[in-house]
């Protein structure tokens, strides 16, 4: 792909996906947009193992705009990071097709692992604010990843995970990232169990009204 026509690309894609961009001009200043050129270049060099110059380059990039991509991890089509910082993604990271991250995300390694130590993240998949993926499993097309959540094992393709640590709380459940950026209504298990606990206490207490009735 030539550097025209990846410019114009990475401007479609924020444009896109981030309803307070007005103008191709003020794409020019996002982070994610610096973070990216600074990411393709970077990754070329790494390639060509010139290794001293990807990270250099990477580094300029990362004091801009606070978003740490290293050089040899593998980025598909459409990816996009909203406000951004503090996103780091490590060294063996591979990214699928359109897959957004917001601000905190974390693609890391849980120090355990030698060789492929960071996560596969498939087509689709959107990663809420502050959440951490840890390790070198897949998470799965097509799924979501709720804000804060830390992730430590494999999530299947179009399922839903939240808490510390992260579980799936919903499968086949399919919404493509360009069509659902929601990232704030996700499934709370832990109020739902709450709920059946509060349904069932309800339940028993008016049994017990009951029975007292009956025996009174």
């Amino acid at each position: 792909m030539g550097f025209i026509k990846s410019l114009k690309e990475e401007i479609n894609i924020i444009r896109e996906r981030d309803p307070a961009i007005h103008s191709s001009w003020e794409v020019l200043l996002y982070p994610s947009f610096k973070a990216m050129l600074h990411y393709r270049t970077a990754h070329k060099l790494y390639e060509k193992k010139h290794y001293f110059l990807a990270r250099w380059i990477s580094q300029r990039a990362v004091r801009k705009t606070g978003i740490e991509i290293h050089p040899g991890a593998k980025i598909g089509k459409g990816f996009f990071i909203d406000h951004g910082h503090g996103v780091i993604i490590g060294e063996t990271t591979i990214i699928g097709d359109n897959v957004t991250l917001y601000q905190g995300v974390t693609l890391g390694g849980n120090g355990k692992e030698q060789g492929k130590r960071h996560p596969t993240i498939g087509d689709n998949v959107m990663i809420s604010a502050g959440a951490k993926v840890l390790g070198s499993f897949t998470i799965g097309e097509n799924s979501k990843i709720g804000a804060g959540s830390v992730v430590l094992a494999e999530v299947p393709p179009n399922s839903t995970v939240v808490g510390v640590p992260g579980r799936v709380v919903r499968r086949n459940n399919q919404v493509l990232p360009r069509e659902e950026l929601d990232h704030v209504h996700l499934p709370d298990p832990v109020k739902e169990e709450l709920q059946l606990l509060r349904k069932a206490n309800a339940d028993l207490a008016e049994r017990v009204l009951q029975l007292e009735k009956h025996f009174s």
